[in-house]
């Protein structure tokens, strides 16, 4: 099942599912007891939040070997994390909005898990019970400021830097799926999720390990190589084989 979040003109976003390219309205808590109505609203007459409401946003750098080598770096013993604020999230088809304080941002193509329910210290065996579904996401990042500051929050951490959606696919099987960015159509990225370093288990039973994963909370497992810079009026289109597309355009 597909759960979105969208707008009918101004009003408040709601919970939804799709049917083809039809939205029914989902009434209670899509993490626990909820009602779906009937999809008979056309796609084309919302507009798409970002699919859910994180309470943490926890990122996992250099999880593809190819990529720690694009930068120089060491692929990590263990997974290295990283978060994003709330604040910086945006959904398909809004602004990426390149900010002045940096030369240099660059965009990152993911696989996104969103958790279903609340645990700490998940074992890797039975970290699936633990998955809603996944998403798409895109991590920008100021590439300049990553590298002058040591610590990440900066540069990953300004408003519009937090890409995902257009959905949350319940049934999607993330073992092998092709991922891939392309920017106003030329192909920058492409790996498969069976390249990670550590996968989609073994990144919830570390997390978990460290904080308490809350319904809602989203993790990105990380970017294959072929990172590249955004310039004003580009367009970042990142599909991941069987689950979507999340598009979003740049401006200075």
């Amino acid at each position: 099942m597909k759960i979105v979040r969208y707008r009918i003109n101004n009003e408040e976003p709601k919970y939804g599912w799709m049917l083809d390219d039809k939205v029914g309205e989902i009434q209670g808590n899509i993490f626990g007891e909820y009602r779906r109505r009937e999809a008979k609203i056309p796609l084309k007459e919302v507009r798409l939040a970002a699919p859910c409401e994180p309470s943490k946003i926890i990122c996992v750098g250099r999880n593809y070997v190819e990529h720690a080598k694009e930068l120089g770096n060491e692929v990590p013993k263990s997974p290295l994390i990283f978060f994003k604020p709330p604040s910086s999230i945006i959904a398909n088809a809004e602004h990426i909005i390149l900010p002045p304080q940096s030369k240099q941002v660059e965009h990152e193509a993911e696989l996104v898990v969103v958790i279903g329910k609340r645990g700490r210290n998940i074992i890797a065996e039975q970290a699936k019970e633990y998955i809603f579904g996944f998403t798409i996401g895109d991590d920008v990042t100021a590439r300049d400021l990553q590298k002058t500051d040591g610590q990440w929050t900066r540069a990953k951490g300004f408003d519009t830097f937090c890409s995902f959606g257009p959905w949350i696919d319940t049934d999607f099987d993330a073992s092998d799926a092709v991922v891939t960015c392309r920017v106003n159509g030329q192909m920058r990225q492409m790996a498969s999720t069976r390249d990670m370093v550590f996968n989609v288990s073994a990144l919830i039973a570390y997390i978990s390990s460290v904080m308490t994963l809350e319904a809602g909370d989203i993790i990105f497992t990380g970017t294959p190589a072929g990172v590249g810079e955004l310039k004003n009026g580009d367009v970042v289109d990142v599909e991941i084989e069987g689950l979507g597309k999340l598009s979003n355009p740049v401006k200075a």
